[in-house]
């Protein structure tokens, strides 16, 4: 049996959920929905004193927290995500008893818990007001000439929670030159060339961008330079 080609990260008790079959090194037993990496081989979790565990897949935070503090031996679960090259949480391996005991702490402060998260959810959702808003008031002193309802489409656009966009980054957080141009330029590359019509007619990316650049820029000279704004507000 091979090693793992790909470092497995170090965080305590791991154990993976393989992405092909794989049998255990030691019993050969499988093929296993999960197994842990020993000496560079597979094995299942019962030779690996794992098997009386249960899995608590991730997405409720209090529970997956009070999970682990109830259980005197815990585990995390990982799988490899091909596309971006790493190990990514799945959930844990908890002890049963341990499961029960968090389950009846997180159901006795439910309310509580419902009650913060929409006070924290409100605070986000002003917060993302407040920042589109300056994002948006940024565009348009960079661009004067952009017109008011595309810098806040730009900006809404840009600085959407989650979605890894340069108005997330921390140069976006930050208002920074690069980051309210990159911003721009995206936009104007969609809605005002056609940008999208040469990649779905399979025009590769850089060429594409290549064949466009002379109208974002002239775009951009526009709106720098105040003209489209005028035109918007006489017509």
């Amino acid at each position: 049996m091979a090693p793992f080609a790909t470092a497995l990260p170090r965080s305590g008790l791991l154990v993976v959920q393989p992405l092909r079959k794989r049998h255990c090194a030691e019993c050969r037993r499988g093929p296993l929905p999960l197994l842990v990496v020993e000496g560079g081989v597979p094995r299942c979790l019962d030779c690996v004193d794992l098997g009386h565990l249960v899995f608590l897949p991730r997405g409720d935070t209090a529970l997956t927290r009070r999970a682990r503090e109830e259980s005197a031996l815990s585990a995390v679960v990982v799988r490899f995500n091909r596309r971006r090259s790493r190990y990514e949480r799945q959930g844990v391996l908890v002890e049963e008893a341990g499961l029960a005991r968090a389950e009846r702490r997180c159901l006795a402060d439910a309310e509580a818990r419902r009650r913060r998260r929409a006070r924290d959810a409100g605070r986000r959702a002003a917060a993302d007001v407040r920042f589109a808003e300056a994002f948006a008031a940024e565009i348009r002193r960079r661009f004067p000439g952009c017109p008011e309802a595309r810098a806040r489409a730009v900006a809404a656009h840009a600085s959407a929670r989650g979605s890894g966009r340069v108005g997330r980054s921390a140069a976006g957080r930050a208002l920074s030159e690069a980051a309210v141009v990159s911003a721009v330029v995206a936009s104007v590359r969609h809605v005002d060339t056609p940008y999208d019509q040469l990649l779905m007619s399979g025009v590769p990316r850089h060429e594409a961008r290549r064949r466009i650049s002379a109208g974002v820029d002239g775009v951009l000279r526009v709106w720098r330079e105040g003209q489209a704004g005028a035109e918007a507000e006489t017509g």
